[in-house]
């Protein structure tokens, strides 16, 4: 017998959480990332939306930011990437 090999999985919402992060960093330049939670996704009519909630550190200041990034599902085609502030 042969041992049994695990396969990693990555999740199909990994791309999008890379890119949450990117454009976290773009639009809080100052801040550093210290959580990241994918919170689910949804499908509209259209599109899908992946959300993710990141929590930042700014100074003495720490809060939530919810990123909502809105894509083609056949294309992959990024519509829009949202944000939110949170104290939560």
């Amino acid at each position: 017998m042969e041992p049994q090999q695990e396969e990693e999985q990555i999740p199909s919402y990994a791309k999008w959480g890379k890119l949450a992060m990117k454009e976290t960093k773009a639009k809080y330049p100052q801040a550093d990332i210290i959580d990241y939670l994918h919170e689910g996704s949804k499908e509209n009519a259209n599109s899908e939306v992946e959300i993710f909630k990141l929590w930042l550190k700014q100074d003495q200041k720490e809060f939530g930011v919810y990123v909502n990034i809105e894509f083609h599902p056949e294309t992959e085609e990024v519509i829009s990437v949202t944000f939110k502030e949170t104290d939560r």
